[in-house]
């Protein structure tokens, strides 16, 4: 029995610290934050491989992607973000700059609502984009 408890305790300890060795995310944030976002990727990447419902992996991933005007992937990273998270108030102001940029006014002010909810951090960010609504609904009343 001590064998077996001696055994399973050293198997937990062996998964835990391969767990953590297989943890990437703040490796890629330094390299995300000094710029190197092609390097960063790649870490994000492999840390979703590992930690598939790290919500900020798939934000920064994002974020990334925005740098890289791919709007499909930012879009997808985004929803697998909020999926995850759904209270991530940074992947949802995103995603309402999204919408904005497209002018999906309709959507961008159901999104904007849900955001005055989850808002604990970024609620400054409520301002801009009331006044980039507002900026629409004056352009369309003219």
């Amino acid at each position: 029995m001590r064998k077996l408890l001696l055994i399973i305790t050293f198997l937990i300890a062996s998964f835990s610290s391969l767990a953590n060795d297989k943890n990437f995310f703040h490796e890629a944030k330094e390299l995300f934050d000094d710029g190197k976002y092609e390097d960063s990727k790649f870490l994000f990447q492999r840390n979703i491989v590992y930690n598939p419902k790290d919500a900020n992996s798939y934000l920064y991933l994002a974020k990334i992607f925005k740098v890289e005007e791919d709007k499909e992937a930012v879009e997808k990273n985004i929803k697998a973000s909020l999926l995850l998270d759904p209270k991530n108030e940074e992947a949802m102001y995103l995603l309402i700059d999204m919408e904005l940029e497209r002018s999906d006014f309709s959507k961008a002010e159901e999104l904007k609502v849900d955001f005055e909810i989850i808002c604990l951090k970024m609620c400054k960010k409520l301002e801009e984009i009331e006044d980039r609504l507002n900026a629409f609904k004056k352009k369309d009343a003219s």
